[in-house]
């Protein structure tokens, strides 16, 4: 049986960031992004969610070994954001701004190479308990 079952692995990052646009006046940044304009930044403790969706193998009964998926995260998520501040310390958003949506697709730009194609994956990432965004929807 090939059903396709989904696998999710949960962590946890720190990071601060500031919403800013460089093409904008202060003024527009500050009524666009309002306090998460800070120039000091602010912080976030991030609830991440890695999914991945495929078949059972046979063998082992693992879609996917789950310490192998905890260390693909760490070593190229949680070691690149956590306690970092994401405007200045991560290359990828000196150019783009660090909202979640960018940050939930940066980690599946991460991911996705080192990931078999066989596996579906999805990324969620929360900023606060009640604001999260999904990346691919």
């Amino acid at each position: 049986m090939n059903y396709k079952v989904a696998v999710t692995r949960r962590e946890h990052f720190n990071s601060a960031h500031r919403l800013h646009n460089v093409n904008w006046s202060n003024e527009k940044n500050a009524s666009v992004f309002g306090k998460c304009n800070n120039p000091n930044f602010h912080g976030h403790n991030y609830e991440l969610e890695v999914k991945l969706i495929g078949t059972i193998d046979e063998d082992t009964g693992y879609v996917i070994d789950t310490k192998h998926l905890s260390d693909l995260i760490k070593i190229n998520v949680l070691d690149k954001f956590d306690h970092k501040n994401l405007n200045l310390d991560v290359e990828e958003f000196k150019v783009l701004n660090p909202t979640t949506e960018n940050i939930a697709m940066i980690i599946y730009m991460i991911l996705r190479p080192l990931i078999e194609d066989k596996y579906e994956l999805k990324i969620k990432l929360y900023e606060t308990p009640r604001n999260f965004v999904e990346f691919p929807y």
